[in-house]
């Protein structure tokens, strides 16, 4: 199959997909295309293809030959393959059995009346400043770095510094900064370590290091990957559901209106945005078919779950923004075995911030138009730089 387009598509505007994949996505659901670093890869789009790929295991995120494997960009973490390929699954489940205590949902849940008070702060502080004021700057940048802080039992004081390295870390374009950005974080993760050895508190960090047979690196190397996944993704998150209502006046009014529809909207504010393409990387670990076309062990296949989001077989008139829809079906947080750990605090911090807002500042409004906010386009997880309000 000959190569149809290059990533990233251009987005025109930052709620919408990208008009390049929504025409890819008319003519299949799997496409030939290049990454951001021009190489080749195989662009996933429909919801049922993407959403099984997910939990299949012949794809994985480990190679064989990870020096001259495609890469989707120059990030140290997540441009190209990531673990060991022959013991990739183990290594996986390990992971995952070492984790899953500290991110059930009965004691992530338990967390809500704290990110309720934290919530309830920031506000306070932003509402005592007075309008105009930056939201992101003021709410989704502080809520989920207090949250993951206070669960991991990082100090909060150190956050310019780690979200100094994670930016790093996550970007796309120079691959010198990212290694860098990586070492930092991962030197940082094992004087923490040092820490909780000396001294356990009662969070995850020191939890881990009290488990049998967990190394202090294996310990500090965890600890930072939810210290970058636990906070940059729901920032993120945080500005775009909220502009998304802003920006569909109806729909803020209906949460104004019944505060009570919020875990309803938070599903569809995780859906409906339009990603600029591209999705969750996987490598092919063996030969396969998907949808007729033949994929080779060792391709790129990009499972775009922004795109399977917007698949008007699963999501009626996908591009319409509806609170009263059941979203629910959204891979947002992915699928399967490698389903994302957070999802449960993210929603928790999400229905927070959105309940606060709809019935402490019902009148929020944009302080400016939509073509001045700025996307982020150097990070892997993209977002906005600011997102100015009045009321």
């Amino acid at each position: 199959m000959a190569v149809v387009a290059q990533l990233p598509f251009e987005q025109t505007d930052p709620l919408q997909p990208a008009p390049r994949l929504r025409e890819l996505q008319s003519q299949g659901t799997v496409h030939r295309v290049l990454t951001a670093v021009g190489d080749e890869a195989w662009l996933v789009t429909g919801h049922a293809q993407v959403r099984q790929l997910l939990n299949d295991d012949r794809l994985g995120r480990a190679h064989p030959a990870p020096e001259t494997a495609a890469r989707t960009g120059e990030s140290a973490l997540f441009g190209g393959p990531l673990g060991n390929f022959a013991t990739e699954a183990a290594d996986h489940a390990r992971m995952r059995s070492l984790l899953q205590p500290h991110f059930s949902p009965k004691h992530l849940r338990s967390l809500r009346p704290r990110v309720e008070t934290l919530t309830a702060r920031l506000l306070d502080e932003l509402t005592a400043q007075g309008p105009p004021a930056d939201l992101h700057a003021a709410v989704a940048v502080p809520l989920p770095i207090l949250v993951i802080c206070e669960l991991l039992g990082v100090p909060y004081e150190d956050r310019e510094q780690f979200r100094a390295w994670t930016a790093d870390a996550a970007n796309i374009r120079d691959r010198a900064r990212s290694e860098r950005g990586l070492a930092e974080l991962f030197g940082y993760g094992q004087k923490l370590v040092a820490r909780k050895r000396a001294a356990p508190g009662d969070d995850v960090i020191s939890r881990l290091c009290a488990t049998e047979g967990v190394t202090d690196d294996e310990a500090a190397g965890l600890s930072m990957v939810l210290l970058f996944a636990g906070h940059e993704t729901t920032v993120v998150q945080i500005d775009l559901g909220a502009l998304l209502l802003l920006t569909h006046r109806d729909q803020w009014q209906a949460l104004v209106d019944d505060p009570g529809l919020v875990p309803n909207a938070v599903e569809e504010t995780l859906r409906a945005p339009g990603k600029g393409g591209g999705g969750i990387p996987r490598y092919a670990r063996t030969d396969l078919e998907i949808d007729g076309v033949t994929i080779r062990a060792g391709e790129l296949v990009l499972l775009d779950n922004g795109a399977a989001n917007h698949d008007a077989a699963v999501f009626a008139d996908p591009d319409r923004v509806d609170v009263t829809r059941s979203a629910t079906a959204h891979l947002t947080f992915g699928h399967g075995a490698r389903y994302c750990l957070g999802a449960p605090l993210a929603r928790i911090e999400l229905q927070a911030v959105l309940t606060q807002l709809v019935v402490r500042l019902p009148t929020l409004r944009l302080a400016v138009g939509v073509e001045e906010l700025t996307m982020r386009r150097d990070m892997l997880t993209g977002g906005l730089a600011a997102l100015p309000v009045r009321w």
